[in-house]
């Protein structure tokens, strides 16, 4: 780049910088939003300067371009935010959830109690429905490792849920 397109480039970003904030002031619902699309706007004009028109009325133009093609894929970035958003809600919402029994609340009580590592392996196995041997590969154990640690949960639970009922 030459440093005549490097400056002609930097004057008209600095002359046109406040008329496209308040543009995106003007569209968005916080100011740090409007701020963020300014930033990235500049990256994207500044990254295709070699296609900056010759008069400023032409420059403020082609920036005011970019400017509504970063809006746009602002707000379509935002649309499929809101749809994954509500697509999760209603997932979670119809998730099947373990009946809040106090039996239930015993089991979960006693499984929270047990030591970290006998505990995800007992979680992994009963509640994500892994086998031991997928278990014990996800915790980066070794199979004979992870039956020996599951056993120990497995007289924990016992132990404690014995005394609970």
């Amino acid at each position: 780049m030459r440093a005549a397109e490097t400056a002609a480039a930097r004057v008209a970003l600095r002359d046109a910088s406040k008329d496209l904030l308040a543009y995106f002031v003007r569209r968005v619902t916080t100011p740090e939003d409007a701020a963020d699309l300014l930033g990235e706007t500049m990256l994207t004009a500044w990254s295709r300067i070699d296609k900056l028109p010759e008069t400023p009325e032409r420059q403020r133009m082609w920036l005011f371009v970019i400017a509504a093609h970063t809006l746009s894929n602002h707000r379509r970035t935002a649309q499929r935010r809101l749809g994954l958003t509500e697509r999760l809600r209603t997932v979670l919402s119809t998730a099947a959830r373990p009946a809040d029994t106090e039996g239930s609340y015993a089991v979960r009580d006693a499984v929270l109690r047990l030591h970290e590592a006998q505990r995800e392996l007992v979680m992994l196995v009963h509640w994500e429905g892994f086998t031991l041997v997928e278990a014990a590969e996800l915790l980066g154990l070794n199979a004979s490792t992870a039956r020996s640690r599951y056993a120990a949960a497995r007289a924990a639970l016992r132990e404690a849920l014995v005394e609970a009922f």
